[in-house]
């Protein structure tokens, strides 16, 4: 039994959401069907969830709601013809819509949530009923009514381990379940979306939950590629890569899969494919807990900008019991996570998403540590990039941080920062972003030119 996940390019058209439909119908073992919001079906194109984002704003500050609205019910109207369903569903979407846009704006973060999860859901009710429409025995679930409770606000959405024993009452209903990824309810009711990628999130957990054998991802590519295909050309195709290999990949860029998605089906040890919704025969990229050794001792490359460094020093650092705690304490008061802390004798730096961060911010920071560690130098840089470079073989390669170092030397850039995980299946370097592209295609050419597969 099979959850199959579709992103938005899958769903952004009449013609697309035919192509999952002729998906689901080749194989009877997929039961649940995870949606997203309907995307861009051009590169200009808006998505849906852009779309309503802006209608979001336009009725937190009272403005004209009735064009962005149609925008919005106009593009579901454009799916629902050329899937010649009747005008009733297109009905449904827009009085969804207008209820709303006129519930409680006190707290706006929800109300955004509110407004945006209603791509996703809106777009599986169209989905479920254009299924109906062809012969299939569908089923629209709504997250509230399935159980999909996750945490209260204001931390980040998660859910909560009843939610799975919950959602396994999904395996009794008949025919093919139909669910919107992207957000669940508290247990008080309220509507809460997951971070970036949440459709992804949803997917997993539902595939955790109702203990499926495979938890297929549809995207627009036949597969996962070991560097950026925008960066590199014509990179290597990714057949098998591990779960630890996927995440931390996904942690510095690779946009395919969510990284947080994948905890649902790593605790369950649920493998995950992912595949492409235009070629549906192509094998696609399989994410496992082991995978056949090969010869590379890098899986992939990736890269992710948007970082600053803190760097405090202060002589005889290493000898202050607490100083390290300290440090990230003032950071937690300030509601800031950090990434990395490579530190030496008398130094640290603690890299965190600069997003973060504003003036005001950092020169609040910048006095507690001086003040309140004593701290002899503390001071932000930004715009940096972190390059990670993945495999489950680096631990038992010699010299492969020297290889690394030396092609990024070669391209004249300089490594701000050197930090290799416990766990030794990556090293990242981080450096300016203006040098991120010739890094990676500096990189690439070191471990995946035809010389090194040996």
């Amino acid at each position: 039994m099979k959850v199959s996940k579709f992103g938005g390019t899958s769903v952004a058209s009449a013609e697309q959401i035919k192509k999952v439909a002729a998906i689901i119908q080749a194989d009877p073992s997929r039961k649940f069907v995870v949606v997203s919001a309907p995307g861009k079906r051009f590169d200009e194109d808006k998505k849906v969830t852009d779309l309503l984002i802006e209608l979001a704003a336009a009725a937190i500050h009272n403005e004209d709601v009735e064009e962005k609205l149609h925008q919005v019910v106009n593009r579901y109207k454009e799916i629902a013809q050329g899937l010649d369903l009747d005008e009733t569903i297109c009905e449904v979407i827009e009085d969804d819509l207008r209820i709303r846009i006129n519930e409680d704006k006190s707290v706006v973060e929800l109300f955004v949530d509110n407004i945006k999860a209603s791509g996703e859901d809106n777009n599986a009710k169209l989905i479920s009923t254009y299924f109906t429409s062809i012969g299939l025995t569908s089923q629209y679930v709504n997250p509230k009514s399935a159980g999909l409770v996750v945490n209260d606000f204001p931390r980040r959405a998660q859910a909560l381990p009843e939610a799975y024993d919950n959602l396994h009452a999904l395996n009794d209903v008949p025919g093919i379940v139909v669910f919107p990824g992207f957000f669940g309810f508290t247990q008080n009711g309220v509507l809460r979306t997951f971070d970036r990628g949440g459709s992804d999130i949803t997917g997993s957990i539902l595939a955790a939950a109702v203990q499926a054998d495979l938890y297929e991802n549809f995207t627009d590519v036949d597969s996962v590629f070991c560097a950026n295909p925008k960066v590199v050309n014509h990179p290597v195709e990714i057949e098998e890569i591990t779960y630890r290999e996927m995440r931390e990949l996904s942690y510095a860029g690779f946009s395919v899969f969510h990284d947080e998605a994948l905890m649902p089906v790593y605790k369950s040890g649920i493998p995950v494919c992912i595949k492409n919704t235009n070629n549906p025969s192509a094998p696609g990229t399989k994410i496992v807990a082991k995978r056949k050794a090969n010869k590379r001792p890098v899986t992939g490359i990736s890269a992710d900008n948007g970082f600053s460094i803190l760097y405090v020093s202060k002589y005889l650092m290493n000898r202050e019991i607490g100083f390290g705690r300290k440090l990230l304490q003032i950071l937690e008061e300030e509601h800031i996570s950090y990434e990395h802390t490579p530190s030496g004798l008398d130094d640290i730096s603690v890299i965190v998403r600069s997003h973060q961060l504003d003036q005001e911010k950092e020169a609040r920071i910048m006095d507690r540590v001086l003040n309140e560690l004593n701290a002899d130098d503390v001071h932000f840089r930004h715009h940096f990039s972190m390059i990670v470079i993945v495999g489950e073989g680096m631990n038992n390669s010699t010299g492969l941080a020297a290889r690394a170092a030396s092609a990024i030397a070669n391209t004249g850039a300089n490594i701000e920062m050197i930090n290799q995980g416990s766990s030794e299946v990556s090293l990242s370097f981080g450096v300016q972003e203006s040098n991120e592209n010739k890094i990676l295609r500096a990189l690439y050419n070191e471990f995946f030119s035809s010389v090194t597969v040996g």
